[in-house]
């Protein structure tokens, strides 16, 4: 079941309203798929400089697994 204090998008992000900051995830599904169901194999994350500022559709960072990258 998915929190509904979020926005999710089609592409399995989601962002929460935080204040006057935002946090930012990945779905479960997500976490699965970049990971063939062992989030072990997650090993690295690259997220923006805190107090960027984000353009709708920009790309701001990576997750990488032993499996895949993604943006």
């Amino acid at each position: 079941m998915r929190p509904n204090d979020r926005r999710y998008y089609e592409t399995h992000e989601w962002v929460k309203p935080d204040g006057d900051t935002m946090l930012i995830g990945i779905t479960d599904f997500a976490v699965q798929a970049l990971s063939n169901g062992n989030e072990a194999a997650l090993v690295y994350c690259d997220l923006p400089a805190v107090g960027r500022l984000l353009e709708i559709g920009d790309t701001f960072g990576e997750i990488e697994s032993v499996k895949a990258v993604s943006d």
